[in-house]
């Protein structure tokens, strides 16, 4: 292992390129005796001679020419790292994973982004739209620092910080004899076939838990993975569903009408995830705390 620092390569840098002694001395704030023994360490350290000295000039030995653009690149990356790294904790560039549902994805979280984005205009953000059990996932694993997500009892290790608190609507084909309604019951609801999502799905326990304590039960006839693909089940007249109102858009895209649930009695948090006790960027650490300052909470 060889003991060079790095301020004895960057004297033999400014040697080699002032071709003096006493040039080299001024730049470097050293006396010539004290410039002359860090060369002579750092010689003494490679086993060979960098510059051959004259009265008047030094000049490079055939090993300091090919060791000298060597370092050069050496201290450039050197530098380089350390202004990335500066960068980095003044938040001058930097990249921030975000993991979040398709309807937050697609409905608040542009503005979000967008608010963010003109306060810390370098920094880059990658987003996965993903379901709400696989956002929970990404963050408890770390594909993603920051998520978007229904409150959910399955947040072992993450801090839940909430945004909104969304209701539940009813969702029908545009041609369905509930349509003309203003606002709907969940007996109404439960008197046709229903498009369920599959039973692994927090949105599905949601609501078999909120019906079997309400003594009411649903005919479903299909299930799906997907809001999305529920979405399209109900436009082709397979039933009518219920959603989280942060749907609405998606479901609307689709000619589908939406309507209110009267005195609904399911009502979810969503809000902002992380994990608990992990260490964040800067980046994530940022946009964690500039979220709660500035998003605030609609209950």
């Amino acid at each position: 292992m060889y003991n060079v620092s790095f301020r004895q390569v960057q004297i033999f840098v400014c040697i080699a390129q002032s071709h003096t002694f006493a040039q080299a001395a001024e730049k470097m704030c050293l006396s010539q005796p004290a410039l002359s023994s860090a060369i002579k360490k750092m010689e003494s350290q490679l086993g060979g001679v960098l510059f051959s000295r004259t009265t008047r000039k030094v000049e490079l030995s055939p090993e300091g020419r090919q060791f000298l653009p060597v370092v050069v690149r050496l201290m450039g990356d050197w530098q380089d790292a350390f202004s990335d790294l500066h960068n980095l904790f003044s938040l001058g560039q930097g990249k921030l994973s975000i993991a979040a549902m398709p309807s937050f994805a697609a409905g608040l979280l542009p503005g979000i982004l967008q608010q963010f984005k003109t306060e810390f205009p370098n920094i880059k953000l990658s987003v996965a739209d993903v379901v709400m059990e696989s956002v929970i996932k990404d963050v408890q694993a770390g594909r993603a620092e920051i998520g978007f997500s229904f409150e959910h009892k399955k947040m072992d290790g993450l801090e839940f910080h909430p945004i909104l608190t969304d209701n539940f609507i009813a969702v029908l084909p545009a041609n369905h004899p509930l349509s003309e309604h203003q606002v709907l019951s969940w007996s109404h609801i439960a008197l046709y076939p229903f498009v369920a999502m599959n039973k692994g799905s927090a949105i599905r326990q949601w609501i078999d838990s909120f019906m079997e304590l309400n003594h009411l039960s649903l005919d479903i006839v299909v299930e799906a993975s997907q809001l999305a693909t529920l979405g399209q089940f109900v436009k082709h007249d397979l039933g009518v569903s219920v959603v989280p109102a942060l749907c609405q858009e998606q479901m609307l895209s689709k000619d589908l009408v939406c309507l209110n649930i009267h005195q609904s009695g399911l009502s979810k948090r969503v809000g902002v995830i992380r994990q608990k006790n992990g260490n964040l960027s800067s980046v994530a650490s940022t946009f964690w705390q500039w979220t709660v300052k500035n998003i605030s909470y609609s209950g």
